[in-house]
């Protein structure tokens, strides 16, 4: 099938729709009106508003957060975050609004829930996407609702968009992959996972291309972003939250975790491994099987695990092997202990 929607004859009228920054609430919601709705307490101006929802690391002003470990209860309350659901009576910071709740966690998955409901779309392609001049979606590829897809994209058999995506210019998807799926996000509870509701999206700037089989999860409340120039290899997956910079190279089977932040130009050979919350610097490289313990500088070369500088790595495997040989001569060609 090829589309024209003249919602997007021009890159300048694509860009008007990647300023996703969290869930917003619309209209906004005063502190009341939320706490009425939770059957919850307070402590705040009853008019003081709220205007979005937003997980603690992309949290912005006017945004509601939640909180339930006294070990975080010091980020969320001094975040942008303008109103804390909290299950302890602390002090309300200067500014802000705190709604007590026994269990924010649940909370907040009702905010979700009446703010952000599900709506299913069970046609291929969604009578409210939006698909450019010139993109080609083959056969057994599904569309979500409110999806946008930009000019000359080609989208291969099997592809699933889900809802709310966002997909620039000359952006090519290959088959099987799945753009969009919720994040990897629970809470462990004694009898059972409970799973945070996912309500963000992903974003994939232009000249963007995945091969087969990718997955790339949308954000828990704000955007998963994949930018422009990047190519990324078959079975690469991308967890929630996670922002990826310009002109990257992922080869096959790497594998991101959430909220992790990767700079311009960054090249992960097959079956990198990065965990959450880490940072990799511009045109950083890591070699085969590696995988980073703490965010990374740009500008290096890494190997192992943990990931150090390349170079460093393949100094301590010589020396290595050189004590191995000296102990196998020593001991009459048999290994130590043997």
């Amino acid at each position: 099938m090829k589309f024209d929607n003249s919602a997007l004859n021009s890159t300048t009228n694509f860009q008007l729709f990647l300023t996703f920054v969290g869930m917003k609430i619309n209209p906004a919601q005063t502190l009341e009106q939320i706490t009425k709705l939770l059957g919850a307490e307070y402590d705040g101006s009853p008019k003081h508003l709220i205007t979005g929802l937003n997980e603690i690391h992309r949290v912005v002003k006017g945004d509601i957060v939640f909180v339930d470990h006294p070990k975080y209860y010091d980020k969320a309350l001094q975040s942008n975050a303008t109103t804390v659901l909290i299950n302890k009576k602390v002090p309300c910071p200067a500014g802000k609004a705190l709604i007590f709740a026994d269990d924010p966690f649940t909370a907040y998955n009702k905010l979700v829930k009446h703010f952000s409901p599900v709506n299913y779309s069970l046609k291929q392609v969604s009578d409210s996407a939006k698909i450019g001049k010139n993109t080609i979606v083959m056969p057994g590829a599904f569309v979500g609702n409110n999806v946008i897809i930009g000019d000359d994209c080609v989208i291969h058999p099997n592809v699933c968009i889900y809802d709310n995506t966002q997909i620039g210019n000359r952006v090519v998807i290959h088959a099987n992959s799945v753009i969009g799926g919720d994040a990897f996000y629970y809470k462990r509870r004694p009898e059972k996972f409970d799973k945070m509701i996912t309500c963000g999206i992903v974003v994939i700037e232009d000249d963007v291309e995945l091969g087969a089989s990718c997955t790339i999860d949308r954000g828990v409340s704000d955007v998963t972003r994949i930018g422009a120039g990047s190519k990324l290899d078959n079975q690469v997956h991308v967890g929630h939250d996670t922002q990826i910079g310009k002109m990257c190279l992922f080869a096959a089977q790497v594998g991101i975790a959430g909220c992790v932040t990767i700079e311009d130009g960054v090249t992960l050979w097959g079956q990198v491994g990065v965990p959450s919350n880490i940072h990799i610097g511009k045109g950083a490289v890591l070699l085969g099987q590696s995988a980073p313990s703490k965010s990374l500088e740009g500008g290096k070369s890494y190997l192992g695990s943990p990931a150090g500088e390349a170079k460093d790595k393949m100094r301590e495997l010589i020396t290595l092997k050189k004590i191995t040989e000296e102990a196998l001569k020593k001991n009459g060609g048999e290994t130590p202990n043997s």
